[in-house]
C-alpha cells in the first residue's frame, strides 16, 4: 500500500510496529541469517542501484556510487557479521551485572538526496541486524532510488524468514509527512542524513536523534607533509562522486613554509606528477 498522506503513514507505522513486536523474539542464528541475505542481495543490486541513483537525482558519478553501494553493503557486514546483539552479551560478578540486548523498536530514516541508495542500504542492515524495524523518509528528488533499494533489502530478509513489513517507506515524500513521521508516537529513534534544516528538525522532534551532514571539512598541510601526496589525497576525496561526500575536504590550510609548492602541485597536479 503506497503511502502518499498522514493517514496512509499511521497505518504504514501500525503494520511496521507489529512486524518489529513478531521481529524482537527471533534468535541471534535467524538475525543473522537474515543480515547475510539482505547484505547479499543489496551487494548484488549495487551496480543498477547506482544507475538508477545518478538517472534520478542528476548528481554524482554511477562508478563512485558503486563503490558506495558496495561498502554499504558487503563491507557492513563484514563489520556486524560477528556481532552479537540478541541476548545475554556480558556478565560482571563483581559488580552483580548483566548486560542484555534488546531493540530499540521503530526508527525514521532520513535520506538524502546525495547517497539516497548507499544510505538506505546501510540503515536497513544496521536495523535488521538489531532487531529494529525502519520506516525511510527519502528524497524527493531521490525517492524512486531510496525506496528502491530498501524493497531489495527488504524482500531478501523476508525470504530469509523477517517480518514482511518490517522496512517501510514513503512513496510521494514531503516536509509533512517527514515531519509527521519524525513526530510519531510510535518512533524511537531518528537517523537523519541530510542538510542543515532537516538535521535540526530532527534534533528538535523530541526524540533520541542521530544527525549527519555535511561540514566544513579543513585540511591543514605544513612543512611535514609529503606534499605530493596530500594534494592527490585531497583532489581524489573531493572529486569522489563529484563531492557530494558530507566528508569531503571543504578548505586547505597550509603554512607559509610550503605555500608556493602546495600551491602549484594544486594549480598542476597532472605536470608535477610526470615531473615527480
Amino acid at each position: 500500500m503506497a503511502v502518499t498522506n498522514v493517514a496512509e503513514l499511521n497505518a504504514l507505522v501500525e503494520r511496521v510496529k507489529k512486524a518489529q513486536r513478531e521481529y524482537a523474539s527471533f534468535t541471534q542464528e535467524q538475525v543473522d541469517k537474515i543480515f547475510r541475505a539482505a547484505a547479499l542481495a543489496a551487494a548484488d543490486a549495487r551496480i543498477p542501484l547506482a544507475k538508477m541513483a545518478v538517472a534520478e537525482s542528476g548528481m554524482g558519478i554511477v562508478e563512485d556510487k558503486v563503490i558506495k553501494n558496495h561498502f554499504a553493503s558487503e563491507y557492513i557486514y563484514n563489520a556486524y557479521k560477528d556481532e552479537k546483539t540478541c541476548g545475554v552479551l556480558s556478565e560482571d560478578d563483581t559488580f552483580g551485572t548483566i548486560t542484555i540486548a534488546e531493540p530499540i523498536g521503530i526508527i525514521c530514516g532520513i535520506v538524502p538526496t546525495t547517497n539516497p541508495t548507499s544510505t538506505a542500504i546501510f540503515k536497513s542492515l544496521i536495523s535488521l541486524k538489531t532487531r529494529n524495524a525502519i520506516i525511510f523518509s527519502p528524497h524527493p528528488r531521490a525517492k524512486d532510488a531510496t525506496n528502491k533499494a530498501a524493497d531489495i533489502v527488504l524482500q531478501a530478509a523476508i525470504a530469509a524468514g523477517a517480518p514482511k513489513d518490517l522496512i517501510g517507506w514513503i512513496d510521494q515524500p514531503s516536509v509533512e509527512l517527514s515531519n509527521a513521521l519524525m513526530h510519531h508516537p510510535d518512533i524511537n529513534l531518528i537517523l537523519a542524513t541530510g542538510g542543515p534544516g532537516m538535521v535540526k528538525a530532527a534534533y528538535s522532534s523530541g526524540k533520541p536523534a542521530i544527525g549527519v551532514g555535511a561540514g566544513n571539512t579543513p585540511v591543514v598541510i605544513d612543512e611535514t607533509a609529503d606534499i605530493k601526496r596530500a594534494v592527490a589525497s585531497v583532489l581524489m576525496s573531493k572529486t569522489f562522486d563529484n563531492g557530494v561526500i558530507c566528508a569531503s575536504e571543504q578548505s586547505v590550510v597550509v603554512v607559509d613554509s610550503v605555500y608556493d609548492a602546495v600551491r602549484e602541485r594544486f594549480c598542476n597536479p597532472r605536470r608535477l606528477s610526470v615531473a615527480g
